[in-house]
């Protein structure tokens, strides 16, 4: 996929949800993964013609793993232009060694959304881009009616109170497969996850579900996405037509 037709779909979500307002400091937190980097890539591209003038930056919680290469990843925003910021943690002692977590990717994911939303305020942003598509929109979706017996997933704008931060989510109309074609094409430096449990998690029982019903059902996916957009769920209606977001 061209970088152009990355755009097409980040802009149309930007617009469609009010993701992006005049001023807006955005921190975007890269992983290392294919979704983080394609997010960093196109938002850097975005902010040169975008109507609303905002900055971005780059944040990575470095969980603790020594083989994580955060070289490839200065690199990478350095060729950008683009501030990075690493907070480093101990968190994967915390969870796999000291807690010995039989559900470790809750506990991970909370203490991780902790150390960069302080980070972000920290660095005097209002805003944070998370990297999730329309695969994820399904999948967590689909996790939710399997696991929780509820018709729930995240929203592609989040106002956290608490925090006075915004996460927005710009990637949400873009397929797994076509982040996977750009960071192919573009020769974009993916980090493979040093984490034990990469691969072996709910989401990806999940996900290979959710493969196997597109194979059999073609268009169900996408028809999916289609009822979490106008099913009245909080988050994906109120924003469509507002003017601003908090």
């Amino acid at each position: 996929m061209k970088l152009q037709q990355v755009l097409s779909h980040v802009r149309k979500a930007v617009d469609d949800y009010h993701m992006i307002q005049e001023g807006d400091r955005i921190a975007i937190g890269i992983s290392g993964g294919k979704d983080s980097l394609t997010l960093l890539y196109a938002m850097n591209a975005l902010k040169r013609f975008y109507p609303e003038s905002f900055e971005i930056r780059a944040v990575t919680v470095d969980l603790g793993f020594k083989n994580l290469k955060l070289d490839k990843l200065q690199e990478f925003c350095r060729n950008l232009g683009v501030e990075y910021t690493i907070v480093n943690t101990d968190i994967s002692q915390i969870v796999f060694e000291e807690r010995r977590e039989d559900n470790p990717c809750s506990l991970c994911s909370k203490m991780r959304k902790g150390a960069l939303n302080q980070a972000i305020k920290e660095a005097g942003c209002n805003k944070v881009a998370y990297a999730h598509h329309k695969d994820d929109v399904v999948e967590t979706m689909l996790m939710s009616l399997i696991y929780e017996g509820r018709f729930h997933t995240f929203a592609p704008v989040t106002y956290l109170d608490r925090m006075d931060l915004t996460v927005i989510r710009p990637l949400i109309y873009m397929n797994e497969a076509d982040v996977i074609g750009f960071v192919n094409k573009y020769a974009v430096p993916v980090v493979k996850s040093p984490c034990p449990a990469d691969g072996h998690t709910r989401r990806e029982y999940v996900k290979d579900m959710l493969r196997q019903l597109n194979l059999e059902n073609p268009g169900v996916k996408e028809r999916m996405f289609t009822a979490v957009r106008t099913g009245n769920m909080k988050g994906w209606v109120e924003y469509l037509g507002s003017n601003k977001v908090k």
